[in-house]
């Protein structure tokens, strides 16, 4: 298949992905716009007999990463495993102990690397750390008969259009799944002990949705009022070529100017494919039972939006009378670099001032009157390269996007290339340091949308899963490295002003063009607005995998 992976600068051949054997969450982002709404149950197998019927119960409904033209579902089903999950299953020695060790620890022994808990403290000093964890984690790994093995994903179309409400199609699965259960005697059990309370029989997750005209319409953004999940990283074979040509500027690879935008390796995000290495990476025995597989984290990070309100609105009086400007605008602009982009999405790389934003909104439509307008006008925007192609390598001292800001963090681009100069253009800045380090996000928020008399204690965030092929080196280092710790930012101990743990350092420095005249800005009163729920690693199998695992044929040899 030929196509050109470059953005238009030059054709190279397309990678052939197995779509057909590959689980559709990994190519695609449900959540956005056509589906909405998932849950997430969480299950417990008794025995391999019972585990491995369940598979090959579940297996002909798994929704794969085939293009479904003019058939798509209206409701998904993808499944993925815990480490103890195929312990479980009787998988043989040989291939489990040839797992990942991150993901044969599982998340929450991970906890000191993930700024979960309290680096500086003892098991006897920090106590029940994960108390305020959801049930369902807090006695994960700790109780057999508790033991989460199993993940089923379900994401939804809404019942119609202006609904917000999911397909019928989705209450029929979920009784689809509650009568396979019975029929293997709960010997594979829903583990109904979700939410904060801990009585919930799966997690629930939706789009922010908003009224428009008596319609209820999906939102791209998260409860503290973010549009999110828009940078998602493309590889090759991920795209037919002649989509893949747009959809990789600004999401691929930088590889100057004479070559583009390239896409990712498959290997980067698919076992069993060259990465960005060459290489195949190791995979546990045998190789066909990794192979169009993938690892995913699943983390439910609570949104403290009260906390967040009030810190904003604090900082933003401090900023209006320092810069001169209005309250409101000091509070769009301090949430736009503590993120790297204006709240509709728009990045400070290309328009870093409320003058540039508001240009940049008016010349698109999004500043439309016509609420219905404005709102169709970002979905394009979000979905155009205009949102995406940008680079940090001309912006060193971050007087357009700070350095610490939350998008340079999560993805660096070209702005690590150890060749740049830390006062020039860098035009021949690469993201040869980045690449190895982007994973795809997948998730929804969830919890009840509530525009005034915002609360901490409100059970609402986001359910943040992430896939790649090394746990490790792609989210674990991501958030050790560059979210919870800022010296490759020149941050120092600085975390992330958003979703970074701010016990301990509450400052996040805003520079400022000397050319502006304005002076920089510190925020010093950060809070921790984000906090993990729980969660654990994930295994993700081809439907070559799970039918392997359901007749019980895993041969490491």
């Amino acid at each position: 298949m030929d196509g050109s992976s470059t953005g238009g600068k030059a054709a190279t051949m397309t990678r052939i992905l197995n779509l057909d054997d590959i689980q559709g969450n990994i190519t695609r982002a449900y959540g956005r716009f056509s589906f909405p709404f998932a849950r997430y149950f969480f299950l417990n197998i008794a025995d391999a007999d019972a585990g491995r019927r369940f598979i090959e119960l579940v297996r002909p409904r798994v929704t794969t990463a085939a293009y479904w033209g003019d058939t798509k579902p209206k409701v998904t089903l993808n499944i993925g495993f815990t480490f103890f999950g195929l312990y479980a299953l009787g998988l043989p020695t040989r291939t489990l102990k040839t797992m990942p060790e991150e993901f044969i620890d599982g998340m929450k022994a991970r906890a000191f690397i993930l700024g979960d808990r309290d680096p500086t403290k003892t098991e006897e000093e920090v106590g029940a750390w994960c108390r305020h964890w959801d049930p369902i984690w807090q006695q994960n790994r700790e109780s057999k008969g508790e033991d989460v093995h199993v993940w089923i994903s379900m994401n939804a179309q809404a019942a119609g259009e202006g609904s917000d409400i999911p397909a019928p199609e989705l209450d029929a699965q979920c009784d689809w799944l509650r009568g396979i259960c019975g029929e293997l005697g709960n010997r594979v059990r829903i583990l109904a002990a979700n939410g904060s309370a801990g009585n919930e029989e799966y997690q629930g997750a939706s789009a922010v949705f908003t009224e428009i005209g008596g319609l209820r319409v999906p939102t791209p953004r998260e409860h503290f009022g973010f549009t999110d999940g828009i940078g998602d990283p493309v590889f090759d074979g991920q795209y037919p070529p002649e989509a893949e040509k747009d959809a990789v500027i600004g999401r691929g690879k930088w590889m100057q100017a004479d070559k583009g935008w390239q896409p990712i390796a498959a290997g980067e995000f698919i076992l069993g494919y060259p990465d960005e290495s060459q290489e195949l990476p190791p995979t546990a025995m045998p190789p066909s039972f990794s192979r169009n597989g993938s690892f995913m984290t699943y983390r439910k990070l609570h949104e403290n939006v009260g906390t967040f309100d009030a810190v904003i609105a604090d900082e933003a009086a401090r900023f209006a009378r320092v810069m001169g400007v209005s309250e409101d605008e000091a509070a769009e602009t301090l949430k736009a670099k503590m993120v790297g982009r204006w709240s509709d999405g728009v990045p400070l790389s290309v328009a870093p001032t409320v003058a540039d934003w508001h240009r940049v909104r008016s010349e698109t439509g999004m500043d439309d009157p016509d609420p219905i307008k404005a709102l169709l006008a970002q979905r394009d925007y979000l979905g155009s390269r205009a949102a995406s192609d940008f680079r940090y390598a001309d912006d060193m001292a971050g007087y357009k996007c700070p350095g610490g800001a939350h998008l340079r963090r999560v993805n660096t681009r070209d702005y690590l290339d150890p060749l740049n100069s830390p006062t020039g253009a860098n035009p021949k800045a690469t993201s040869q340091l980045n690449k190895r380090r982007r994973v795809l996000r997948r998730g929804l928020p969830y919890g009840p949308t509530i525009p005034e008399g915002r609360r901490d204690d409100t059970e609402q965030g986001v359910i943040m899963m992430t896939i790649g092929a090394s746990i490790f080196r792609q989210f674990e280092f991501v958030q050790q490295q560059w979210l919870q710790y800022g010296l490759d930012f020149n941050q120092g101990n600085l975390t992330c002003p958003l979703v970074g743990n701010h016990d301990m350092h509450r400052r996040y420095t805003i520079p400022s063009d000397p050319k502006s005249g304005k002076p920089p800005y510190f925020m010093s009163g950060l809070k921790t607005f984000v906090e993990c729920r729980g969660g654990d690693y994930f295994f993700l199998p081809s439907l070559t995998a799970l039918q392997m695992m359901a007749i019980g044929i895993v041969d490491p040899t």
